[in-house]
């Protein structure tokens, strides 16, 4: 899936940004419920939120739902069961 909107543009300092609404659409579908999430997937979403103002609380939203998206879909390390020890006295 590519990014696209870049029709409609905001020009800050010559170089091209999505808006905010662009962005979020993007992500959206992005992360659609059924979708495979790849590390590709992981990639453009970080390419997403590079199109963010740092300062913008939509940026810090969907930062922390990658955050959480990651940990969901990481696969699970499971330690090893503590077994019991009898100490012979």
């Amino acid at each position: 899936m590519q990014i696209t909107g870049l029709d409609r543009i905001n020009r800050c300092g010559g170089v091209a940004l999505l808006t905010e609404q662009e962005v979020s659409r993007s992500w959206n579908r992005l992360f659609a419920a059924g979708t495979e999430v790849t590390a590709d997937t992981f990639s453009r979403a970080e390419t997403l939120l590079e199109e963010l103002r740092p300062e913008s609380p939509l940026y810090h939203r969907l930062q922390n739902e990658l955050v959480e998206i990651r940990e969901l879909r990481s696969p699970k390390k499971t330690k090893p069961k503590k077994r019991a020890i009898k100490l012979k006295i």
